[in-house]
C-alpha cells in the first residue's frame, strides 16, 4: 500500500483532512467517522442515551431546587446534540447507498 517510493500517501494535515471524497456540510465531519459513519453513529447514540440516563437520575433524585435543573440541563442539552448528530450521520450514510 504505501511502500517506499509510493508518493499516494496524504503530506501533511491538510490533504489527510482531505483524503475521503466529500462536499458541502460534510467537510465537517471528522475522516475516521466519514469512513465509519454507522459506527461514529451507534457511539453517539450510546453516548446520548448515557447522557439522558444521567439526567433523569439527577433529576429523579436531586430535589426540586435549581441546581438540579441545572445540572440535568447540563446533561440532557449534549444528549440531544448527540442523538441529533447521530440522526444526520445516518442519513448522510443513507443518501451515500442511494448515490446522491
Amino acid at each position: 500500500m504505501y511502500a517506499p517510493n509510493d508518493n499516494s500517501a496524504p503530506r501533511g494535515l491538510r490533504e489527510w483532512w482531505m483524503s475521503p471524497p466529500r462536499s458541502g456540510m460534510r467537510l465537517i465531519i471528522n475522516p475516521w467517522e466519514y469512513r465509519h459513519l454507522r459506527a461514529a453513529a451507534r457511539i453517539h447514540i450510546a453516548g446520548g442515551i448515557i447522557l439522558g440516563c444521567l439526567a433523569l437520575v439527577t433529576l429523579t433524585f436531586g430535589g426540586a431546587d435549581a441546581k438540579t435543573y441545572l445540572w440535568t440541563t447540563v446533561f440532557l442539552a449534549p444528549a440531544m446534540v448527540n442523538l441529533a448528530f447521530a440522526f444526520w450521520l445516518l442519513s448522510v450514510g443513507r443518501s451515500q447507498v442511494a448515490g446522491t
